[in-house]
Order: C-alpha cells, then structure tokens, then sequence
C-alpha cells in the first residue's frame, strides 16, 4: 500500500491561504469537483470518488484520527466504470454518505496542498506528503510541520476527522467552535 502524511485543518482565511499557496507552488493549480461516496466498511475508510468528467477512483485508507501529522495508508483504482461500481458497492456493502468538493491542488516538492470547499461543511486546507520507498517518517512529518505556518495553519484549526466523520456527524469536530477558534 502506497502511504502519506497528512494533516487537515479548518481554513482560517481561505483567500489568503490561496494566495500563500499559489506563492509556494511548484506548478499550476489543478482545480477539481468531486463526489465522494463512503461505503460500509469494518475497518478504514472506503470510497468512490467521481470527477466531473465521470471518471472515478476507488480509494481504501486507513488511518488514525488524531490531529498531528498522520500515517495514511492507501489503495487507489482508477475506473471509467462509476456507475457499475456504485451499484455493485451501494447494494453489497451499503452507502455510509457523501461528500461533495471543490479542490484546488498545489504541489510544494513532495508535499500537495489541497485547499477544499466541501458542501455544508465549510473551508478546509489539506497537507499531504507522499512518502517514497526511501522517505524517512519523521522527515516527512517535519517537512509537513514546516509548511504550516508558511499557509497560516495553526494547531488549534488542525483536526482529526474525515469529512464522512463531519457530514455524517460521526464526530465532535463539526464546527469552528468546537476546536476552539470561534
């Protein structure tokens, strides 16, 4: 299984971090709308993600829902067959929710920046460093801690749900005010 480390956080000042992240850019944003559909699992996380060009992406993660950087451990298929598989996956495991979200993707060496606009949920900002077979964890956890004040992300806005977790009420991090920052 491939792995990253991540943090997810509340974006404090959207526009800005934007603009912090555009600065910091080592290429053009790639701008996406996703649908994500969570399925019924025992463990981890299991969900189709559908572009707006109909294309999908089956992903299984596993990880722990703290708020420092993480390990995540994923699998990724690549589909032009979303319905099929939505079919298959809704009546054999069942629909858990959905998430919607407009992603803006940045890349800062091995580090992603995704700055979300999910539906009914608010802004968010996303690291992610993808690990290689000869990345050291606490180095990437470093270079992740680097970059946070560089994008205005502060500890008190990072939290450790997924946004399955917020949308479906799963956990206590459906607010601002929950983690503290009004």
């Amino acid at each position: 299984m491939a792995s990253n480390i991540e943090i997810k956080a509340w974006a404090n000042d959207f526009q800005r971090q934007q603009e912090l992240a555009v600065a910091i850019s080592d290429t053009p944003p790639e701008h996406t709308s996703q649908e994500d559909i969570f399925f019924n699992v025992p463990r981890g996380r299991l969900k189709l993600r559908v572009f707006g060009d109909k294309s999908g992406e089956l992903i299984y993660y596993s990880r722990e829902d703290t708020i420092s950087p993480r390990v995540s451990h994923y699998s990724i298929f690549r589909t032009h067959e979303v319905e099929t598989l939505r079919t298959i996956l809704s009546s054999s495991l069942g629909v858990r929710g959905l998430v919607r979200k407009r992603r803006t993707v940045y890349r800062a060496g091995d580090i992603r920046i995704h700055l979300d606009r999910v539906e009914d949920l608010g802004d968010f900002i996303e690291l992610e460093y993808v690990m290689r077979d000869d990345t050291v964890e606490p180095e990437a956890v470093r270079a992740v801690r680097a970059l946070m004040p560089r994008l205005h992300i502060e500890e008190s806005d990072l939290i450790g749900a997924a946004y399955i977790d917020l949308v479906t009420g799963g956990s206590s991090e459906t607010s601002r005010s929950t983690q503290g920052v009004g």
